[in-house]
Parts: C-alpha cells; sequence; structure tokens
C-alpha cells in the first residue's frame, strides 16, 4: 500500500488556520460574506443539489436490484465481520448525531409554525411537518452515505486499494490517484469532513448552552458557546492524542444506550398510541410524496426556503458522506452489495423516522393541543425547543440532563473519529495514523466550529456544509460512474468436472461487444487492463484492425485459463481428500439409514464432485451433491494486482435436485454438517 507524505495535512492545515485567524479578526465582513455566499450558491446550483440527491438514490436502487447485487465486498468466499444484528445496531449509531437531537423537534415545529404550502398551525401543516422531516433525514441522505460508503468498501476490499476517496476513481485515473490529482481529491474529501463536522459541533454547542441555559445555569450568548466548544474539544483532543480507544468505545455504547432510553422515556411517556398510529401514516405520506419532493425546487416561488432547509440538508449530508462513508465501509467487509444497499438505506431511515416521531409528533401534539409552548420557542431560539417540549412531560429536568450529556458525548467522539478519517485521508489510506496528528485534526475541526458560530452562528454554519459539498458532489458523481465501471469488469471463474476453466460474467449477460469500450473475457493483468479494454488492444482498436483484436481476445483467454487450470490442479489432493475422507463415508451412513426406512440410494464420485441420489420404489426421488470448487478473485479491474496462492480458496457447494445451493468452507464441512444438511434438505423436500 502506498503511503502519501503529510504534505496534504500540511496544506488542509494550512488553509484552514488562515480562515480561522481571517474570521477571528474580520468578523463581521466574513459573516456578510457568508450570507451572500450562500444566497449565491442555493439561486445558481439549488437545482444541481436537488437533481444530484435524486441520482444517487436512483443509482443505489438500481445497483440493489441488479445482477451486480451479488458481488461480494471482499473475496468471494469471505462473509461478514459481524452478524446482522451488530451491523445494524452499528448503522444506527452512525445515524444517531447531534444533528437529530437538535432538530428532531425543531425541525417539525418550525416547519409547524412555517409551513412552505399548507396553512400555519393546521392540521394539514402538522401532516406535512412530518413528512418533510421524514424527506430531508430519509432515502436521500442514505443514498448519499450509500455511494460513498460502497464504493471505499469495494475498491479497498475487493481490489486492495487504501481505504481513501482516491481509490474509489482508479478506473478513471488510473496510478494519477497516487499523485497530485488523488491528493486533491482527498482534499476535497478533508474539506468536506472538517465543515461537516465543525457544522454538528456548532450546533451541538448552541443546544448544550440552551439547556444549561433553561435549567437556569448559565446565559445563552455566543461567547458561552465557543468556551463549551473549547471545553469539549479539549475532551476529544485529549482522547486523540492519549488513544483512550476503549474509553471512547465504551462511552460511545453508554452513549447510544442513553439515547434509547431517552427514545423510550418519551415515547412512554408522550401520547404513545398516536405516536404509533402518525408513525405508520407518516410513512406512507413520504412515501406518496417522494416523487414531488425529491424534484421540488420551488422554481415558482422563490428559493428562500429551500435555502434554508432542503439545501442546507443535502450540502450537510454530501460533506458528512467522507466521515459516514468510511464509518460504514469499515464494518461491512464480507456483505454483498445487495445486503449493503438495503441494510444501510432501509434499516438506519426507519430507525431515524421513529425517533423523528417520538420526538417531533410529541411536541406537535402538544401544540394541536393547546399547551404547547414550542412555536414560541423556535421563533425565540431554535435550540431550546426540544427542553420546553420535556417541560410537558415528567422528570423534565432529568430528560435535559440525559440530552445534554447525550450531546456532549456525541460531540467528543464525534470530533475524535473525525480526525481520525482526516488524517486517514491525508496520510494515503493508513488506518493508523500518529496521535500527535490526531490531536491536530480535532482542535482543527473545533477551531473552525467556533469560528462559524462567531461569524454568523446558524447562517454561517448552514452555509459551511452548502458550500463545501459542491465540489465533492462532483466527485461523488465520478465515483458512481467508476463503480459502475468496474463492476463491469468483474468475472466468474468456474472449474467444471473435466478441470477445464471457464470465465462467464456474474449476471449471465450476453458477451460484451468488442471495441464497445466494455471489459474483455480475455482481458487479464497482464494485458494492462484499466476497467475497460487493455491499452493494448484499445490502441489496436484505433487501428481498427479487428483481426489483431481477436488475436488479443484468444490468447488472453488462454493464458488465464492455463494458469487457472494449473492452480486448479495443484487443489486437487486437498479436494480428493476431502471428497474421500469425509463426503463419501458419510453418504455411506446416510445410505445404509435410508436402506432401513425403504430406499435405495446410489453413490456416485467424480473428479471434484460426490453425488447421493435417493431412489424410491425404483425412481429417481431426491438427489444431494458436493461439489468442490476452486474460488479466485473475482476481477480483473487493476493490472498491478494477480492472484496470490493465499487468495484462492476451495468451497464446497451443495446442489439439490430442487437446483437450491449453497456454499461451505471446506474446513467447516463435516460428517456431522452433512448429516444435518441433508436432513434438513430432504424434509424441505417432502414438504415438512
Amino acid at each position: 500500500m502506498k503511503r502519501v507524505a503529510p504534505y496534504s495535512l500540511i496544506f488542509c492545515i494550512s488553509v484552514i488556520t488562515l480562515f480561522v485567524l481571517f474570521g477571528a479578526i474580520f468578523t463581521e465582513a466574513v459573516g456578510a460574506a457568508f450570507s451572500h455566499l450562500q444566497s449565491f450558491i442555493v439561486s445558481a446550483f439549488g437545482w444541481f443539489y436537488v437533481l444530484a440527491a435524486v441520482c444517487f438514490l436512483v443509482f443505489v436502487l438500481c445497483l440493489m436490484f441488479s445482477s451486480f447485487g451479488r458481488i461480494r465486498l471482499g473475496r468471494d468466499d469471505e462473509r461478514p465481520e459481524y452478524s446482522f444484528f451488530t451491523w445494524f445496531a452499528m448503522l444506527f449509531s452512525a445515524g444517531m448525531g447531534i444533528g437529530l437531537i437538535f432538530y428532531s423537534v425543531a425541525e417539525p415545529i418550525s416547519h409547524f409554525n412555517d409551513p412552505p404550502r399548507a396553512v400555519p398551525g393546521s392540521l394539514d401543516a402538522a401532516s406535512d411537518a412530518m413528512v418533510i422531516t421524514f424527506f430531508h433525514w430519509g432515502l436521500h441522505a442514505w443514498a448519499i452515505y450509500v455511494v460513498v460508503g460502497l464504493s471505499l468498501a469495494y475498491f479497498a476490499y475487493r481490489h486492495g486499494l487504501p481505504l481513501t476517496i482516491r481509490s474509489t476513481l482508479y478506473p478513471l485515473l488510473g496510478q494519477r490517484v497516487h499523485g497530485p490529482l488523488g491528493s486533491a481529491v482527498d482534499t476535497l474529501a478533508v474539506f468536506g469532513t472538517v465543515f461537516g463536522l465543525a457544522t454538528s459541533l456548532g450546533l451541538g454547542a448552541m443546544q448544550v448552552n440552551a439547556g444549561l441555559a433553561h435549567l437556569g445555569f448559565v446565559d445563552t450568548s455566543t461567547p458561552m458557546q465557543i468556551m463549551l466548544i473549547i471545553v469539549i474539544t479539549l475532551m476529544a483532543t485529549i482522547s486523540a492524542a492519549t488513544g483512550l480507544n476503549k474509553g471512547i468505545r465504551r462511552l460511545s455504547q453508554l452513549n447510544i444506550v442513553l439515547a434509547l432510553f431517552l427514545l423510550m422515556a418519551v415515547f412512554i411517556a408522550g401520547p404513545t398510541m398516536f405516536l404509533v398510529s402518525s408513525y405508520v401514516q407518516n410513512i406512507g405520506s413520504y412515501a406518496a410524496s417522494l416523487i414531488e419532493l425529491s424534484f421540488n425546487t420551488d422554481a415558482y416561488i422563490g428559493t428562500e426556503w429551500q435555502e434554508v432547509w432542503t439545501m442546507f440538508y443535502w450540502g450537510w449530508w454530501i460533506s458528512w458522506s467522507p466521515f459516514v462513508g468510511m464509518f460504514i465501509a469499515r464494518v461491512s467487509r464480507g456483505r454483498t452489495i445487495r445486503e449493503f444497499i438495503a441494510g444501510v438505506l432501509l434499516a438506519p431511515s426507519l430507525i431515524i423516522f421513529f425517533w423523528l416521531v417520538v420526538f417531533g409528533n410529541t411536541a406537535i401534539h402538544f401544540e394541536l393541543a393547546g399547551d404547547g409552548g414550542m412555536v414560541e420557542a423556535v421563533q425565540e431560539d431554535i435550540s431550546t425547543v426540544i427542553f420546553v417540549m420535556f417541560d410537558a412531560l415528567p422528570l423534565s429536568i432529568i430528560s435535559s440532563v440525559i440530552a445534554m450529556v447525550v450531546i456532549t458525548v456525541f460531540f467528543v467522539t464525534s470530533a475524535d473519529s473525525g480526525s481520525l478519517v482526516v488524517n486517514i485521508l491525508t496520510a494515503g489510506g493508513d488506518p493508523d495514523p500518529p496521535m500527535s496528528r490526531r490531536a491536530i485534526g480535532a482542535v482543527m475541526i473545533g477551531a473552525v466550529a467556533a469560528i462559524l458560530l462567531l461569524t454568523g452562528g446558524l447562517v454561517a454554519l448552514q452555509t459551511a456544509a452548502i458550500t463545501t459539498a459542491m465540489p465533492f458532489c462532483v466527485v461523488m458523481l465520478f465515483m458512481c460512474y467508476a463503480l459502475v465501471k468496474s463492476l463491469r469488469g468483474e468475472r466468474v471463474l468456474r472449474q467444471g468436472a473435466d478441470g477445464r476453466a471457464s470465465i462467464l460474467p456474474p449476471d449471465s449477460r450476453q458477451p460484451d461487444r468488442l471495441g464497445s469500450g466494455a471489459p474483455l473475457a480475455g482481458a487479464t493483468p497482464h494485458d494492462g487492463y484499466t476497467g475497460s479494454v487493455p491499452r493494448s488492444l484499445a490502441a489496436a482498436e484505433r487501428q481498427e484492425d479487428w483481426r489483431k483484436r481477436l488475436q488479443y481476445v484468444i490468447q488472453g483467454y488462454e493464458r488465464y485459463t492455463k494458469a487457472a487450470a494449473e492452480r486448479h490442479e495443484q487443489a486437487m489432493p486437498r479436494i480428493a481428500s476431502f471428497l474421500d475422507g469425509t463426503v463419501l463415508p458419510a453418504f455411506e451412513q446416510i445410505k445404509a439409514q435410508l436402506e432401513e426406512h425403504r430406499r435405495s440410494a446410489e453413490i456416485e464420485r467424480e473428479i471434484d464432485r460426490a453425488t447421493l441420489t435417493v431412489h424410491r420404489d425404483g425412481e429417481q426421488e431426491f438427489s444431494y451433491s458436493v461439489h468442490c470448487l476452486v474460488r479466485e478473485p473475482l476481477t480483473f479491474a487493476f493490472p498491478e494486482f494477480t492472484v496470490k496462492p493465499d487468495e484462492v480458496s476451495i468451497r464446497a457447494e451443495v446442489v439439490l435436485s430442487t437446483g437450491r445451493s449453497r456454499e461451505y468452507a471446506l474446513d467447516k464441512m463435516t460428517k456431522e454438517t452433512i448429516f444435518n444438511d441433508f436432513v434438513a434438505a430432504y424434509a424441505r423436500w417432502m414438504g415438512w
């Protein structure tokens, strides 16, 4: 793995330091510039954000339902590191954060008080408020994270590239990803991460200050918020500098427990039946309005509302995507693309919808009943509204304290984790950067958050997210193209009973057209294959010499299949030992038991498989076959990667007479496994 000198980090630190100094010295000028910049970007490029978010959602849905969904993020025989339950819990923790606590009450009440179309304070406004909030926190947000996380996981675990943004553009840039162009891509991701995290930390500081003021401890002011940022950033810096990973991890786990406790406390103490009913209705209304909301740009009524809400959210999610994408990529190794997209897109969305309903609909319920006071709180200070809602519930002081603790811990862990991501991106994918550099990253994020609050408060935070997301949004569009380009280069290697190898597309689509720029079956690492056609073949194509192109295809195919056959031959002793020592003895015992129950059985042994056929009254009833398959890395997208001995594995594939099949690791398939698996398969076939 190539390492990058810390020039990228030095450059990022220099630019951000200049920004901090300029903001501290020329506070009013920077604040005014933020306001004008936000208006310009939304009015000129708002349509681009809207269209890009739609493209990302459509892209991941198409990918999930395509034949590429079967491709695994890792070796073909690799299995997930975490169980489904643990994985979903981690995805939930990725979706949890300061912003969700800040806006879970503030956004629904804001839309209820000032809806874009309905009458303020009406029942229609209440329904629209939740649908719009779902829209901002739902499928579009997680589709953005899927694009980055899936690209990172695919190129890192499938192709062995560093876990950095530059790696996702390898099919387009080739070796140039290791040069200045790749560094520029990672730098854009760093700026997006820093300013996206700074936005969240700024919101957190505002809300902690509001909570302390609501309890009567301090006054609400920008200096107090900056002081809170300094204290909490110091905690994150100590964590990053001393490597207190175990303590932070346990603190994070405790924080999730506290957040869930807060959720259930509000759910039980609030209007429970109303919340359950509205959860179902809100999901239906969201689904029905999804297309209209997705393409809405407010072209006829002005972009003021879009500027404050939708554009801010799309920019925030895009700027956050390297941070969240890297997290979900690191916990998703071994998942298939279909599992990854379904899990990341749907599970967190449904959980976050429930959180929004519990907090948002509880506040709206109090407002509809006429005893809320949340609308006045939003108009006065949006960061205080959640504490006003707690006042309407039992044990409001405890709830407020827990909420501030949760926000503070999210602040610390986000800054700590964010500094790690920044250093990974600026160190060429090094997963363990020096602690001192991680501490610098934490300080950098805290300093940016403080300056944003100083120069414009909430407007500056929103502008930072929208502005830094613009260039990275373009990078994400190229990511989508690069991912599809590399996926089309996937090939499946299967060895037949005669030992001959064949290469088939994973979706069994028709052979690619020569000269179309599509991957060719004969392309091997030695052909200089870069995700489309071999460079030498491309040159021949430019000369329009079809004979030369045909020669490259045939010779490349023969070279690869010859090498594959040799590897298959080397695996035959182990295959023979497994079949003769495990499978055949198990089949003999099963055969003996079948004969005691008026069945007969026939056992066949071939080169790489054994089959047990069950007969009843002289006719074939059921068959159970164990095939031994030599599995290799299924991709030839990058020329410098060749098949290594430790990357070749042997799998035992069970094939039933019904056509169903499943695989086992060779060392995991014992006689007992075969006994239990055969009985279960036979029972299912008989209708039990």
